[in-house]
């Protein structure tokens, strides 16, 4: 790592974006671009994700600019004790050369430091040229007994020694990180329904039995739409990933983990008068449905159109929402109808009523994996550890069946 390299990166940071900082230290987008790529690569650490359209700092840059900016306000004091001008362009200094400048300085010999270093001493010569070079001044005065530190020297060494404090503190923690990071196996699954939904509860069981049998390896479980996470298991941002499709992805292995009957709930008075109409129903219902990026959103679609006409389907009104327990309540409180997962309904308090939509609709879940990685003996795991029995007491549900609605009593 180099002084001119952190100095852009803090301008980059406080900025916020790479166009602001190239104007502000007066370089082409491209050399910032590329000062920020090598920022990220010597901490393993990303400082900035897309958010749509926009760029934004991640989490860990935040976190890490307070320490960047430190480091530049050091540096910009180095460079005063060199005597240089504030307006020269900051020299691509290496931290590693400035470290061993401290180095020799503290033994006093060149040779000596060249040779704990496993070095050749002409070459450490060299990078002290360079160094006095692009500080303009000098560093070292020879003697008898070896080399001496000259007057700007002697007031660069603490700076420059705190200054590497700084950066093995930044290097430090995202190394921590790494660590971390390597170690943690990341599950990407589908958004639950609320805390008693059959994903929830599948989550908690294999949450609980993972800490319990790899205490040394942490699970981070992160959710999102089906879309997303193939995209994070093709990106390895997932090590695996719980899709609510029943079709496992060609480039990946995986496991059916459950299948769920799916139902259409709505108001009771609206079902209970329902007498074998369903396009009316539907016509004359909001119809409250998931992200199109989910699967449950392609199953309430192909509901849709294997039930009504081209004409029907245009007089229907759906209003996507991308929350399961806000449709919940639309259906429930403000006379919406959704299609979603049975088990997932009947365990809330006050359950919707509901009709159930046969075997041909059902919320499948199935775990997988990229193809040809180490995931599948891990994956496999995750699957019985899913499986596990829930203790949860079944509660009644007031679901009946499309072919109930024939019945006098429907």
């Amino acid at each position: 790592m180099d002084l001119a390299t952190i100095v852009i990166v803090d301008a980059v940071l406080s900025e916020g974006g790479i166009r602001a900082a190239a104007a502000r230290c007066g370089r082409a987008p491209s050399s910032v671009s590329a000062a920020v790529k090598r920022f990220e690569q010597a901490l393993s650490m990303p400082l900035f994700r897309r958010e749509e359209s926009v760029i934004v700092l991640t989490l860990e840059a935040r976190a890490r600019a307070p320490a960047v900016r430190e480091a530049t306000a050091k540096i910009a004091v180095i460079l005063d004790a060199a005597g240089r001008e504030p307006a020269d362009p900051v020299p691509p200094l290496g931290l590693v050369a400035l470290d061993r400048f401290v180095r020799i300085a503290r033994s006093g010999s060149i040779r000596a430091t060249a040779k704990a270093l496993g070095l050749g001493q002409p070459q450490l010569t060299r990078q002290i040229a360079d160094l006095e070079r692009h500080l303009g001044c000098r560093l070292f005065e020879r003697s008898h007994s070896g080399i001496l530190c000259t007057a700007t020297a002697e007031r660069i060494i603490p700076l420059v020694e705190a200054l590497l404090d700084i950066w093995a503190r930044l290097t430090h923690a995202s190394a921590d990180r790494f660590r971390r990071d390597v170690a943690t196996w990341r599950l990407g699954a589908v958004m639950p329904l609320g805390p008693e939904s059959e994903i929830a509860r599948m989550l908690a069981s294999l949450t609980a039995n993972w800490h319990r049998t790899r205490p040394r390896q942490p699970l981070f479980i992160s959710s999102t739409t089906a879309d997303d996470l193939l995209a994070g298991l093709r990106s390895r941002r997932f090590d695996a990933a719980l899709l609510d499709l029943a079709e496992i992805p060609t480039d990946c292995d995986g496991r059916l983990v459950s299948q769920t009957p799916l139902v259409l709930a709505g108001p009771a008075a609206a079902l209970s008068d329902l007498g074998g109409d369903l396009p009316r129903l539907l016509a004359t219902c909001p119809i409250a449905v998931p992200s199109v990026r989910s699967g449950l959103r392609r199953e309430a679609a192909r509901f849709l159109d294997d039930t009504l006409s081209e004409t029907e389907r245009r007089r229907t009104v759906l209003v996507e929402v991308d929350s399961i327990p806000v449709i919940i309540n639309l259906v429930g409180q403000h006379g919406y109808l959704s299609v979603l997962p049975e088990s997932s309904l009947a365990r809330v308090h006050r359950p919707p009523a509901m009709i159930r939509l046969g075997p041909a609709y059902r919320q499948s879940l199935t775990l997988v994996w990229p193809r040809g990685t180490f995931a599948g003996e891990i994956g496999e795991l995750m699957v019985s550890m899913m499986r596990a029995p829930a203790q949860a007491s079944e509660r009644p549900s007031s679901t009946e069946s499309l072919s109930d609605l024939s019945s006098p009593n429907a």
